[in-house]
């Protein structure tokens, strides 16, 4: 292969998908319970984003930001709207690329608000952020901070819990970035009241609470953003994954107009391509949550959960997560790459958080009859695990 060594691979892939399944070169058919790590958030060959790309490609795909772009103006306004107060949105392609950006505007606001200049990150252990150098020192685990990469940019600390994250901040801090359930991190949703107190006390202080949305957010906690469910109207909201159902596109969402033009910016963020698909992902999302199809998808999946813990109590410890955004915890000892490996085998597609917690993420579009048929050969994998 010419490919960097970055990914551990399976020895398969896929031709094509249908709904919430995909089939291999020869056919077979793999039940999907990650949707690519969130990403197809509508499954695959939906017939109206399917459309719109076609669409679109028959018009324009890209011509720069320096030029005005419809479908940006009107994603932008749609998400203020949804989100129930005014915005300010940067549009980029990925989630690190929206957290950078959210950087930025946290460190402008720091050095144009104050007297004197505070620059000061704070994120929570376990948490992930990031593959750039500046996400990579944001997230928090320290794992994800080798010596081969240093040195890092300074100006980020992490702390274990939101009670320290309280006390250890100082002059310099300007922010907190959260993400309200961690998706690396054990698919651990941060405690409501903990949180609402958090963002009382940064409220207090004029500093910035920022949650990360890359994968909690876009209906995949059951709201278009999981901070609804906790009560908070943060002032940074980032987004990706589910919001372009496909097509790479993140968003930097701020209730602060903080930059000025040249502060920032992207060659491919926002282009027409991206934010039409986008707007055609959102409308679908929405019927689906306002047709009640969401929550019962929600009601379904957590009842097979329920069901699997019940029924192998020597390999699961516990169930975690908010939605379609959960994590079966599994008991010290059980191998977590050996249930992933057996699932697949079985040909049912789940994914890892941390190390011991079989995480999913399924579209929010998926059929009973799909869930159904996931959780029979899910539970096959688990019957031939051998403890």
């Amino acid at each position: 292969m010419y490919l960097l060594n970055t990914y551990a691979r399976f020895d398969f892939g896929f031709e094509r998908g249908e709904g919430s399944v995909l089939f291999d070169a020869k056919g077979r058919d793999y039940i999907d319970f990650a949707s690519g790590i969130g990403v197809n958030s509508l499954g695959y060959a939906h017939k109206r984003v399917v459309k719109t790309i076609s669409d679109q490609a028959g018009k324009i795909l890209h011509s720069s930001n320096i030029y005005r772009i419809k479908p940006q103006e009107k994603l932008a306004k749609q998400i203020s709207k949804m989100l129930g107060f005014k915005t300010f949105s940067f549009f980029c392609n990925s989630g690190a690329e929206a957290n950078e950006c959210a950087i930025k505007l946290a460190r402008k606001y720091g050095a144009t608000n104050f007297k004197y200049k505070k620059f000061e990150i704070i994120s929570l252990a376990n948490s992930f952020h990031g593959r750039t150098l500046a996400t990579l020192k944001l997230t928090g685990q320290d794992k994800f901070h080798p010596e081969i990469y240093a040195p890092y940019i300074d100006g980020f600390k992490f702390y274990g819990s939101i009670g320290e994250i309280i006390e250890n901040i100082s002059e310099k801090t300007v922010a907190v970035m959260i993400e309200l359930v961690q998706g690396e991190g054990g698919i651990n949703a941060l405690d409501k009241s903990e949180v609402k107190c958090l963002a009382k006390v940064l409220k207090e202080k004029k500093l910035l609470l920022m949650t990360d949305e890359v994968q909690c957010g876009v209906f995949r906690t059951g709201e278009f953003v999981t901070s609804k469910l906790y009560g908070i109207k943060p002032d940074i909201i980032t987004f990706a994954k589910g919001l372009g159902a496909g097509v790479p596109i993140g968003v930097c969402v701020s209730k602060k107009e903080i930059f000025e033009p040249g502060d920032h910016g992207s060659t491919f963020g926002g282009n027409f391509l991206a934010t039409a698909t986008a707007l055609t992902a959102l409308d679908e999302l929405k019927k689906l949550k306002k047709s009640g199809k969401i929550d019962k998808q929600i009601e379904i999946f957590n009842e097979n959960l329920d069901e699997l813990c019940a029924k192998f109590p020597k390999v699961i410890k516990q169930k975690e997560g908010l939605g379609l955004m959960l994590g079966l915890v599994l008991h010290e000892g059980v191998n977590l790459a050996d249930i992933i490996k057996l699932a697949a085998k079985n040909r049912v597609l789940v994914l890892k958080s941390g190390t011991s917690t079989l995480r999913f993420l399924p579209p929010l579009n998926m059929k009973k009859s799909e869930i159904k048929e996931g959780f029979k050969r899910l539970q096959k994998a688990l019957s031939e695990y051998k403890i």
